[in-house]
């Protein structure tokens, strides 16, 4: 199993990213997605998910402004980060729980860096 999350980079506050998430080895359309993020000395946190149905659940600080997605076909998963501010500064992290191996398994990161 592998994740390629990609799309990260500088931004000043305002301005928009998408993230993109490639995996590899599972099935892509039967497991729920997720993105996470880790600033620099804090715990890696919950971002978004996404589920079957398109069921899409949201931490608190990026309601209203994040987006998850998903394109089965393309076995990859996206996140639209719109109104950008500096605390969203952070390494992002796909990640997929397989239940089967009762293991989460994280893709590699992408920094996404917000300056104000």
């Amino acid at each position: 199993v592998q994740l390629q999350a990609s799309g990260g980079g500088l931004v000043q506050a305002g301005e928009s990213l998408r993230l993109s998430c490639v995996a590899s080895g599972i099935i892509f359309s039967a497991n729920p997605m997720d993105w996470y993020r880790q600033s620099p000395g804090k715990q890696r946190l919950f971002v978004a998910t996404i589920r079957n149905g398109d069921i899409t659940e949201y931490s608190d600080s990026v309601q209203g402004r994040f987006t998850i997605s998903k394109d089965n076909a393309k076995n990859t998963v996206y996140l639209q980060m719109n109104s950008l501010k500096p605390e969203d500064t952070a390494v992002y992290y796909c990640s997929v729980f397989l239940a089967s191996l009762r293991r989460r398994i994280w893709g590699q990161g992408t920094q996404v860096t917000v300056s104000s």
